[in-house]
């Protein structure tokens, strides 16, 4: 049984589990928007400025940036900063395709897609 209200409904692009603080934002490039030794988003136009990224479930209404974030949030997960989870309400194939090459038993984040 649930432990509250239903908020969200979408489908698994990566299977796993994961939990941690909700971290909605505005959609942040990780290839210089984030810094992957702390995890701190360091985009100084970003509203979030400052805020870590470590360990939470971030929250976005879609991805920003090149295939090269995934890079990043390869090294992120790689050196225990990275998210818990990432849920987008819009597909972002290719940042996806990019970290499933980077994937290792030990270091995979779950991303979901949310429906509209």
């Amino acid at each position: 049984m649930a432990s509250g209200p239903e908020i969200a409904r979408g489908h698994a692009l990566a299977v796993g589990a994961a939990s941690g603080r909700v971290l909605a934002i505005e959609p942040v490039s990780l290839w210089g928007g984030v810094a992957a030794e702390s995890g701190a988003i360091i985009d100084v136009h970003h509203p979030a400025l400052g805020t870590s990224i470590a360990q939470a479930v971030l929250v976005m209404t879609h991805g920003r940036g090149s295939s090269s974030a995934s890079a990043i949030l390869a090294e992120t997960l790689r050196l225990g900063t990275g998210p818990a989870a990432i849920l987008l309400r819009s597909p972002d194939t290719v940042s996806y395709t990019h970290l499933r090459a980077h994937e290792t038993v030990l270091d995979l984040v779950c991303r979901l897609l949310l429906e509209k």
